[in-house]
Formats: C-alpha cells, sequence, structure tokens
C-alpha cells in the first residue's frame, strides 16, 4: 500500500514552473497553486496582467490533489438551512455559483484540451437510517421546486441499480460531476503559464510587507512585489496571514483507493457509477476512479495532522467502515491511504473577498473541488474592475473564539458528532 495520493501517483505532474530567483514586479502575486489559485492566475494571464503564483510546494500539493475526485452541485448544507441561515436571495446565488462551478470546468477541461476523465455523473445523497431519508425527501421538495429541477428523489428499491448496499433512498443531483484531479490540475497550470503566467514552486511566501501601494512578498527563493495579492492557501495558509487562521479551522479528510476492481465486482458494488456520500454527520464518501478502483474517503478521525502516521490509523477506520457499506469489498487489497487539510469555515460556508488590503478565497468546507476554480475566476475579475459576481460578498466572518490556528477542539468536536450520529 503506498501513502500518496492516488490523484498524485496516477498524473504526469506539472513540468513547467520558472527556475531560477524569485523576483521582480507584477500586477497579481497569488500564493497558492491549487485550484482557486491556478484558476485566477489563468484568467488574469488570459487578460494580459501580468502574474505571478507562489506555491510552497508542488503544484496541486494541498487538497486540490487529495480529495475525493467528486464536483458535486448543491450545497454543504440542506438548501432548507442555507435559506434560514442567510435568506433565500444569497441561500439561491450560492447554490448556483456550485451549479456555475460545474459548467466552468467543462468548458475549461474543453477548450485546454485536458485529458482528465470528466464525467457527469450525478451525485447520490444517501439515507443512512430511515429518519435522514424523511429529512432529504424535506429538502428535495424545496430544491426541486425552487432553484434545482435537475434532481430527483430515489426510494431503497430504486437505488438496488444504483450502489450495491442498503440504504433508505437518496437524492440524486444530476448535475454533479467527477473527474481525475491530479491530471486537471496539471493541465490547469500547464494552460495558465501558456497565457504567460509564471509559476514558482518551492517557493513557501516567509514574509508580507505593504507599503507605498505595493506589497513585497519573501520566499526562500528571493522577494517578488506586486500591486495586488490574491491568497488562496485554504488549510494550508501559513501563520503569517493571521486574519484567516483565526477564521479557518483545518481539518484532517483521509481515503482509500482499492486495487482495480472487476467487472462483476463494479456491478456488485458500484453498479451506477455516480459519486455519492452518506446522510451521517461522520459520513463516507465514495466514487470508481477512472481505472475502476473504490476510492473511499472520509472524516475517520477529527485530527488536523495528516502525514503517514495519522494516515495510516485514519485508514484503518476507513477499511472498517468500506467493509461496513460493502462487505462483498471486505478483503480487498488497498494499494492507496492518503489525506489531506480540508479548510472549514465555523458556519460551513465559503469566504471570499478583500480584507487587511489582500484579496482571498478560502474556506469551502469539504466542497472546494467544484467551488475553487469557478471562484477564483470570480476574484480574478474583481481584481481587474470587472463586475463583481462573488455570491458570498460581504457575507460575516467572525474569528473562531480561542482559534489562532491549531484546532485544539477538534476532539470534543467529532466527540459531539459521534454522539449525534448515534442517537439521530
Amino acid at each position: 500500500m503506498q501513502f500518496q495520493s492516488y490523484w498524485h501517483d496516477t498524473a504526469h505532474p506539472f513540468a513547467d514552473a520558472t527556475q531560477g530567483p524569485v523576483e521582480g514586479h507584477y500586477d497579481v502575486a497569488i500564493i497558492g497553486a491549487g485550484f482557486t489559485g491556478l484558476a485566477a492566475a489563468r484568467q488574469l494571464a488570459k487578460a494580459g496582467v501580468k502574474v505571478v503564483l507562489l506555491e510552497a510546494e508542488r503544484v496541486g500539493w494541498g487538497a486540490s490533489g487529495r480529495n475525493g475526485g467528486h464536483l458535486n452541485n448543491g450545497l454543504a448544507h440542506s438548501f432548507l438551512s442555507a435559506k434560514s441561515a442567510l435568506g433565500a436571495e444569497r441561500a439561491i446565488a450560492l447554490y448556483r455559483a456550485f451549479d456555475e462551478s460545474i459548467d466552468t470546468i467543462e468548458t475549461i477541461v474543453a477548450e485546454e484540451g485536458i485529458d482528465c476523465n470528466f464525467r457527469r455523473a450525478g451525485k447520490l445523497k444517501l439515507a443512512s437510517k430511515p429518519q435522514h431519508f424523511d429529512a432529504i425527501a424535506r429538502n428535495f421538495e424545496a430544491v426541486h421546486r425552487e432553484v434545482d429541477p435537475e434532481t430527483a428523489l430515489l426510494s431503497a428499491d430504486d437505488l438496488k441499480s444504483e450502489v450495491g448496499s442498503p440504504f433508505h433512498g437518496a437524492m440524486l443531483s444530476k448535475k454533479s460531476a467527477m473527474m481525475h484531479m491530479g491530471r486537471y490540475v496539471a493541465g490547469l497550470a500547464a494552460a495558465a503559464v501558456r497565457y504567460g503566467a509564471v509559476i514558482f514552486e518551492q517557493a513557501a511566501v516567509t514574509a508580507h510587507r505593504q507599503g507605498n501601494g505595493r506589497h513585497s512578498l519573501e520566499t526562500g527563493r528571493g522577494t517578488i512585489t506586486a500591486d495586488h495579492v490574491l491568497v488562496a492557501t485554504g488549510a494550508y495558509t501559513p501563520s503569517l496571514f493571521g486574519y484567516f487562521r483565526r477564521r479557518i479551522i483545518s481539518v484532517g479528510s483521509f481515503l482509500l483507493a482499492t486495487r482495480p476492481l472487476s467487472d462483476a465486482e463494479v456491478a456488485a458494488t458500484m453498479p451506477g457509477n455516480r459519486t455519492c456520500v452518506t446522510s451521517m454527520n461522520i459520513g463516507n464518501y465514495f466514487r470508481l476512479s477512472p481505472d475502476n478502483r473504490l476510492i473511499f474517503g472520509g472524516r475517520a478521525r477529527f485530527s488536523a495532522t495528516s502525514d503517514q502516521q495519522s494516515d495510516a490509523k485514519s485508514g484503518d477506520i476507513l477499511r472498517a467502515g468500506l467493509a461496513e457499506i460493502f462487505p462483498q469489498l471486505a478483503g480487498v487489497e488497498i494499494n492507496y491511504c492518503w489525506g489531506g487539510l480540508v479548510d472549514m469555515t465555523k458556519d460551513r460556508y465559503p469566504r471570499a473577498g478583500y480584507v487587511d488590503g489582500v484579496w482571498y478565497a478560502m474556506g469551502y468546507s469539504g466542497h472546494g473541488a467544484q467551488l475553487s476554480t469557478h471562484l477564483g475566476m470570480i476574484m480574478a475579475d474583481a481584481i481587474m474592475g470587472k463586475v463583481d459576481r462573488n455570491p458570498v460578498k460581504g457575507l460575516e466572518w467572525p474569528a473562531v473564539p480561542g482559534h489562532f490556528g491549531k484546532p485544539w477542539f477538534l476532539p470534543v468536536v467529532g466527540l459531539y458528532y459521534k454522539t449525534l450520529d448515534r442517537f439521530m
């Protein structure tokens, strides 16, 4: 078993990073070479803006290369909850932003010729308990009526042709998609460079200063200046950006990938070949890879650490969860085990805008694979003074009390959700 991301291992890495010292002046500097930063860089460079992207590790190293490969429309919350918290107008705008984000990715893949197995698969929100189906049905009625008619409510019998495990019904979101994340992020980076963006890897930002209308960003390889800065680092935000560190909760998300399944195993496990997520608070998500591996993930442990030791512990928990949901795969060989950090906000709504002299987009709360490309482009347009289409513009973002970067409270949160799952 390899302790590395399946997406990283099965994609050709980006090979066009700029070598030599980090130096020069740019119109815009972007920190973080994930989906958000790369999409913004591509958008800016296409418009003739001189843009540089600084990445602490390598392109796609963070959450953009360590996720489950889902491109799901819909919100992290129920639509009913979003309406209550945000108001109907913003809830609908945010829901539609997720729809548009998948359209945006599909367009980029076609325009840039990125071979990343993009496919409109549809997503199943699976009811793990009978009472969960009642809540899913209520949410479906509101979504279907008010914002997304391309949805359906499936019974337990309907699911027999979709998933080889008993669930109590599901909501099907037909616009949702899937793709190979490693190939997409490398293709997006290559496209940005073709349009003129400069990308430095292994260039962690260690100091940021503002003065005389300019920003100075220092790295171990040199210093650049820029008129504007976009912070697109999510859960991997460095400590020098304290405003975001007090508002982003980094939570580990962990995954397994099996060996390639036989046709018979696929038919018995995932005949519908969609993206799936269960309704538990500490639930699981799964899909088939392009080579028919089952990619199975979940929170597993409430930890802010992702390294081989932490991933291995979480992998053992995930293996047990996989066997519980799919007993027919209880002894299947696991080829990959990996983890990554998810940038959660307290209310699980994303944030983007301008604060303390810098632009930002982050806080995707486990739904960044789909929204980040789109929001990165929206922020690029805002930097250029175009019409501001930011769906979360002006949304209040208070700091998490007692939180300064290390989420010491995660075990308590995990215990709370485990208790909810046991009794509800």
